[in-house]
């Protein structure tokens, strides 16, 4: 379970950032005091428009950035007050994670399996499902700075379950990713709502939210512009399309 509640980040602008981004305030506020909740089982999709805020929620809920003010819990616990605990219960992935290239596939497993204090019994068994699952057989002893973009995103998805977490956060996992692997992300997705996991997931592909999501929200420049069940999305839809849809509410909010 995830309950954000009023969550809201600002940054303080330099001058030159200022003059860049022709502002004329010194603060940037890339979330702004929004509400949602993700419930286990069900799989909640975070759409927007680049810059609209959805990686700066993300890493707010992962623990990554301190909210300026509102809260997030994560299973009952608080972000900010109990982080250390809170990283135990999510799983992070994302397509730009940064790999230790010199170590191979299962040292880098099992080094993140350490940190989580995972046994050697449990380690063992999950490796071996994902690595049967994404067919990582084949380069487990190879050092991650040799292996393609498909494979080290592989072993960042047996990364990010390695210790079966609770809550698992995709920020635009397929980006960039062939069609298979981009196929494996799904399909772990679909497993992971099956097992009860809370699952959220930010995408700019309107097909994969069609397929997957039961909930959304949309945010646009920080502010939340939708927040509901994809039933109610589609009950309340005006467009001819999902992406239709999505592009009227964002322009609505515009005007």
């Amino acid at each position: 379970m995830i309950i954000v509640t009023d969550l809201y980040k600002e940054y303080k602008l330099s001058k030159k950032q200022q003059k860049e981004m022709s502002s004329n305030t010194d603060v940037a506020v890339p979330v702004n005091k929004i509400n949602f909740e993700c419930k286990p089982g069900r799989v909640f999709s975070l759409l927007g428009p680049n810059g609209a805020g959805k990686t700066t929620t993300l890493r707010m809920i992962s623990t990554m950035l301190v909210p300026t003010s509102g809260t997030v819990e994560v299973c009952g616990l608080d972000t900010v007050k109990n982080p250390n605990d809170v990283r135990k219960k999510i799983g992070f992935l994302t397509g730009s994670t940064g790999l230790y290239e010199r170590l191979t596939a299962n040292e880098f497993l099992k080094y993140f399996a350490d940190l989580n204090d995972v046994s050697k019994g449990d380690f063992e068994q999950r490796k071996n499902h994902y690595y049967d699952l994404l067919d990582m057989h084949d380069f487990a002893n190879k050092k991650l700075g040799e292996l393609s973009t498909g494979m080290k995103q592989k072993v960042n998805i047996s990364r990010t379950m390695i210790h079966n977490p609770d809550v698992v956060v995709f920020d635009e996992p397929t980006s960039g990713l062939d069609v298979i692997t981009a196929e494996n992300i799904i399909k772990l997705i679909e497993d992971c709502k099956t097992e009860g996991k809370t699952v959220i997931f930010s995408s700019h592909i309107m097909t994969e939210v069609d397929l997957l999501c039961d909930d959304l929200a949309i945010i646009a420049k920080g502010d939340l512009l939708f927040n509901g069940t994809m039933d109610e999305f589609r009950a309340n839809q005006k467009a001819d399309t999902l992406t239709g849809e999505f592009i009227r509410i964002v322009n609505q909010s515009k005007n």
